[in-house]
């Protein structure tokens, strides 16, 4: 007769202590796995409700129109009002100064906007006062202008040409989000302040927002296709509430995929860490086991007991899981404040924490099932042999169904919740399949081992034979020491290739100034100042016009973007407007790499060069054509050349490049450089510079770049820690998998130690045995690491991301030889005890 629910739960808990002695690393990696589940989940779900929710407020509309260089007109103007209620506005950089000082001046973004604006949201003051658009010449201005200017409310600025009243220091603005990377604090003006700072001049870098506050039930989309469709040539960026922000949308679905490959990853190494506790769990107590099955306890009755036991230490490392979760996520969001729509705080979300205890639950059971067949199938008496006759025979049939059950849970489970299904089951897909190569692998190198010729040395033959006996852990060690070590690639390949990316991006060699609205006929006033402050400044002007590609391909079959249904991968040109320039020489640190170019004073057809990574692409040839549109006007040219284009050089760098009789007669002003020489890098001349250009030329905007790069570099940094922080779960799973497959294997060599010092080996002869024969496995192994891991980070860099490959070799092998050191000595502290065990302790407990 089996023993009932509460006599087993009797036993169960009298083999329990509240140190859990021996299910450590079980509670570690349910812990970690959970947590990581919990925390991850919880932040793609508060993130995309932000999203869902404040998609009106950070567009600040329901649909979106946006122009580049010029105001709709009538016509358009009337066909888009009909959709709804209209607030128009304007974005542009600008200068701002303190009048009669021209020593305190900053770049600034300068947001006019009309008096229904904002359309939804809620815009405040400093101290919560809400507030709308300014009036007259009062400005509303960003925290960052004021303590740049040292100015407070009261006090006058100049743009351009009007001295402007600071009424109030923005608050809260609910479509800053939406507009994306700016150059200078915002500054928020009516329209008639912006008419009256005569900055918006022909050819000037404004860009016109056209937002609609739609009627319930309009369809945005449909909308926003149909002003593109009857006005083709108008060149209008569309968004809609759903895309509310294009860029943070493709940034949170991309760290959304990473964190749910991460959490996988997480639960997957997790669960071999599981599975190698529970079995050390239950070969301690092997001796247990078989004396209540003497004592008549049936193969049931073990069951129930150990599975109460697991059950039991299971249920605490998951609550503490989601409480550790839970903890964390404010965390995150303090981390990607400012990257993000999450605030920092504590969420609950029941879906994702219900989602993160299953998965607990389902790889305990999963994991835990096969030790648990072992202990219930065997008799007691081959228990009790098992370190002198290791346990043979068909176990796994009984393990095959919780086992399968297990998985199929977990793969529904991750399929049916994962945003991205394709992902998750590909990812489950690639897993698996890691798995069975690491377990071919270690079965293949046992037998490697047993078909070697002996080594004459003594110690070397044992360790070579240590990987080919009975009851070998050799197949578990693999799978271990290949995930984790892997795991540890994987980390210093993303790191080091972020790294990488943000030398390339942010490039230390840079301007020291960028000029924009550089009018055609002041240009000999701009040498003259910059040339009196600083004699050997380089000085560098091209012409700037803005445009969108409608249409490229062959002459007689071109492709129109606007008939797109998505924009092809790596086209990014086609996304809104660009910059356009001509030149009738090839641009500094532009190479050829196809075709030619136009000679100097070129009046035949028009042409254009494009960028290599725009031809390929677009799969774009030599005599094929581009068509943009420039203020609403669609011009065509036939592509002569293809230009490999250095990023690195943080100039003026075009996708396009006309030729001059191309664009040249389009309203435009020039943008310029100026570079100064190491000496004059001085705080004086870049005074002289700034306030005589500002005071002589104040519809241009003077940026200095060198705020710019550090924001630029902080922004990468902060992406690359909240990445580098997702990944490290992978590493402290691996770290407790090493810690727990070391452990397990200790067990098995207790009874060979004890031998070996019967038969005179010394405690210094068994430990070089232990480092030899974890070393040789370790530098098998590390080969295997070292391609599994570059590969998997090369998938999140370039794949998901769409960054760089950039790593770091050195660094990615010298965290590999790290991580075969930390294998020696979680080994060796691991095995310290079985150097101290006395012979005969352990000969009396056989």
């Amino acid at each position: 007769m089996s023993l009932s629910w509460g006599a087993a739960w009797a036993l169960a808990r009298r083999g329990l202590d509240w140190r859990f002695k021996g299910l450590r690393l079980l509670l570690v990696c349910l812990v970690l796995g959970t947590a990581a589940l919990s925390a991850i989940g919880t932040l793609t779900g508060a993130i995309e409700r932000e999203l869902a929710t404040r998609g009106r407020e950070m567009l600040g509309a329901d649909l979106e129109f946006t122009l580049a260089a010029r105001q709709p007109s009538a016509e358009e103007r009337a066909a888009i009002a009909t959709m709804g209620e209209l607030s128009e506005g304007a974005r542009l950089q600008a200068m701002a100064r303190v009048p009669g000082d021209d020593t305190r001046t900053t770049p600034v973004e300068l947001k006019a906007v009309d008096a229904k604006w904002p359309l939804y949201g809620r815009f405040t003051l400093e101290g919560d006062k809400a507030a709308g658009a300014p009036e007259g010449l009062t400005a509303w201005i960003a925290p960052g202008v004021a303590d740049r200017l040292s100015v407070k409310i009261g006090d006058s600025l100049r743009v351009g040409e009007v001295d402007l009243r600071v009424g109030g220091i923005i608050g809260s603005e609910p479509d800053r989000l939406a507009e994306g990377f700016s150059l200078g604090p915002t500054v928020i003006v009516s329209k008639a302040a912006l008419d009256a700072s005569k900055l918006v001049q022909p050819g000037s870098m404004v860009r016109t927002k056209l937002r609609l506050k739609l009627p319930s039930g309009a369809d945005a989309v449909a909308l926003g296709e149909r002003i593109k469709t009857q006005f083709p040539l108008a060149g209008y960026e569309v968004r809609t509430r759903d895309k509310a922000s294009p860029g943070l949308d493709r940034f949170v679905s991309r760290m959304g995929q990473f964190l749910v490959l991460v959490a996988l990853a997480a639960l997957a190494i997790a669960g071999i860490g599981i599975g190698n506790g529970v079995n050390s769990y239950l070969e301690a107590r092997r001796g247990s086991i078989a004396t209540l099955k003497i004592l008549g306890a049936s193969s049931r009755d073990i069951a129930r007991i150990y599975l109460l036991q697991l059950a039991a230490a299971s249920s605490l490392a998951i609550l503490a899981g989601l409480v550790i979760g839970i903890c964390i996520t404010p965390l995150i969001g303090k981390a990607l404040e400012g990257l993000l729509p999450i605030e920092a705080g504590f969420v609950l979300d029941w879906g994702a924490l219900t989602i993160a205890a299953a998965y607990g639950a389902l790889i305990a059971l999963t994991f835990a099932a096969p030790p648990l067949a072992k202990a219930k199938a065997f008799p007691a008496m081959a228990l009790m042999r098992a370190r002198v006759s290791p346990l043979a025979g068909d176990w796994r049939g009984a393990a095959l169904l919780p086992v399968a059950l297990g998985l199929g849970g977990i793969v529904a489970l991750a399929v049916l919740t994962a945003p991205q299904k394709l992902l998750a089951a590909g990812f489950l897909g690639g897993a698996a399949a890691l798995f069975l190569l690491l377990s071919g692998l270690g079965w293949g190198l046992q037998r490697l081992a047993a078909k070697l010729p002996r080594p004459k040395g003594a110690i070397a033959r044992m360790a070579l034979a240590n990987l080919h006996r009975p009851g070998a852990q050799t197949s578990a060690l693999v799978v271990a020491l290949g995930f984790g070590l892997a795991a540890f690639v994987l980390l210093a390949g993303v790191q080091t290739s972020l790294d990488g990316n943000i030398a390339l991006r942010v490039p230390n060699r840079a301007p020291d100034y960028f000029v924009l609205d550089l009018p055609q006929g002041r240009t000999i006033d701009f040498d003259r100042i910059v040339r009196t402050a600083a004699p050997d400044a380089t000085i560098r002007k091209v012409p700037a016009l803005r445009g969108s590609i409608v249409a490229y391909g062959p002459p007689n079959a071109m492709t129109r973007v606007a008939d797109l249904k998505e924009i092809p991968e790596n086209a990014w040109p086609l996304r809104g407007d660009r910059g356009l320039t001509y030149s009738d020489e090839v641009p500094e640190g532009n190479v050829l790499t196809a075709g030619q170019w136009w000679p100097k004073g070129y009046s035949g057809e028009p042409l254009v060069s494009v960028d290599d990574e725009l031809r390929e692409a677009l799969g774009l040839k030599l005599d094929d054509r581009i068509a943009v549109s420039i203020l609403g006007v669609e011009r065509s040219a036939k592509i002569a050349s293809f230009r490999r284009i250095d990023w690195e050089n943080m100039g003026f760098n075009y996708v396009l490049v006309f030729s001059p009789n191309a664009i040249a007669d389009a309203p435009h002003n020039l943008a310029a450089t100026i570079s100064l020489p190491e000496g004059a890098k001085t705080a004086e001349v870049r005074r002289a510079i700034l306030g005589g250009l500002v005071k002589a030329l104040p519809s241009s905007s003077v940026i200095e770049i060198g705020p710019v790069l550090g924001q630029a570099r902080e922004i990468l940094s902060q992406v690359g820690t909240a990445i580098l922080a997702a990944a490290s779960v992978a590493i402290l799973a691996g770290m407790a998998v090493l810690a727990g497959a070391i452990a397990a294997a200790r067990e098995r060599k207790t009874y060979d130690n004890v031998i070996l010092r019967v038969l005179g080996a010394s405690r210094r002869q068994l430990l070089v045995l232990l480092v030899a024969e974890y070393g040789l496995l370790s530098a098998l192994l590390a080969g295997v690491a070292l391609a599994l891991g570059t590969g998997v980070a090369w998938g999140v860099i370039v794949l998901l991301f769409e960054f760089e490959w950039l790593p770091d070799l050195p660094r990615i092998l010298g965290v590999l030889g790290a991580g075969v050191g930390l294998v020696m000595v979680l080994a060796v502290a691991g095995s310290v005890g079985l150097l101290r065990t006395r012979p005969a302790q352990v000969l009396r407990e056989l």
